[in-house]
Parts: C-alpha cells; sequence; structure tokens
C-alpha cells in the first residue's frame, strides 16, 4: 500500500549521497542512494534554484505542459536485489499514465513542481532507518546555501560574459548575502 511522503533530507554518507525519503508522521526514513548530479539536482529544485537554462528534470516539466499533461504523484514503488524503483504519475484529461523511472528522477521533478510523493509501505519496512539512527550530519541549509551559491555564481559569470550588468548586480547582491548566511 502507498502512504504519503516527503523528502526529509539529502545526506551525504560514507557510501555517497543518500535522499531519504520519510512517510508523513513516521520516525522511520527510506535513505536512497544517488549519485553527485542527481543530489544537486535535488537540492536544485528544493532550493527553488533558477538555473540560467533549464536542467533535464526542466525540460521534461516543460514537455509535460506542452503536452498538456500534468505531473500528478510520483511513487517509490519496490525495492528489487537493492535496487528502488519508481514511477512518474502523469494526467491528460481523464487519463492517467505511469512512466516507469529511477526514484532519483522523480524527486527531482516532484520537488520541482510540489506534487504528492507516495512511498510502498513495503519499501519502508524493508530499507526504512530510524531518524534518531542517522548518524551522518544531513546536508543542512549550510550545504544547501553552499550550492546555492555555486550555481548563483555560475549565472554570475553568464550575466558578466553576456554584458548583462543589473543582471549580473543582482546576482552579486544574492551571494554576498548568502555568503553572510555561512
Amino acid at each position: 500500500m502507498l502512504v504519503p511522503a516527503e523528502v526529509w533530507t539529502v545526506a551525504k554518507a560514507e557510501q555517497g549521497n543518500a535522499v531519504l525519503i520519510r512517510p508523513v508522521g513516521s520516525d522511520m526514513a527510506v535513505p536512497i542512494f544517488i549519485g553527485p548530479a542527481e543530489a544537486q539536482s535535488i537540492l536544485i529544485g528544493l532550493g527553488n534554484v533558477q538555473m540560467p537554462r533549464p536542467l533535464t528534470h526542466d525540460l521534461l516539466i516543460t514537455v509535460a505542459k506542452n503536452l498538456q499533461t500534468t505531473i500528478n504523484r510520483i511513487e517509490i514503488t519496490e525495492l528489487k536485489e537493492g535496487t528502488f524503483y519508481g514511477r512518474l504519475i502523469l494526467q491528460r484529461e481523464d487519463d492517467e499514465i505511469s512512466i516507469d523511472s529511477r526514484p532519483s528522477d522523480c524527486i527531482s521533478i516532484a520537488v520541482r513542481v510540489k506534487c504528492p510523493i507516495y512511498i510502498d509501505e513495503g519499501v519502508v519496512d524493508e530499507a526504512g532507518i530510524s531518524v534518531d539512527v542517522v548518524n551522518q550530519k544531513p546536508i543542512s541549509r549550510s550545504v544547501q546555501t553552499e550550492s546555492e551559491l555555486s550555481n548563483l555564481k555560475h549565472m554570475l559569470d553568464i550575466a558578466v560574459a553576456e554584458e548583462n550588468y543589473e543582471e549580473a548586480a543582482r546576482l552579486r547582491d544574492q551571494i554576498k548575502e548568502l555568503e553572510e548566511k555561512l
């Protein structure tokens, strides 16, 4: 049975990066290990960071909109031989379309469009860990801010190269504010 869930955090562990999905109201979270690019994409979505050009997940969202399809929800459906499986559920008129997907891609899309996230209770039972025993420091606002800072600096470089000095000044001010937080 699928239950509502949320992205609890993105964390660094000895094994790499993990996104922790927590069923709503639960003291358990499911760590899904992902690569650095996937972690960055999820953090960009969580931080509402605007990129100068669309990333792959932004492109998919735009394609769905242009095809008059909405992203209804994502589902993390099973765990087989150490691999998590997910589905992206789209809605077009009265039709629901289910697309097989890596959970990290589903999550990257979900955090951008703010659609519901669901996880199978069996997956939580099999792979869930108590949130109290998460030993590694989660990627907190400060690390998320560092990621956002890196993206803003990249955008600043682009604005300067394009001689868009008003945008460059705005980005410079945002960078300054974030650096004061760190």
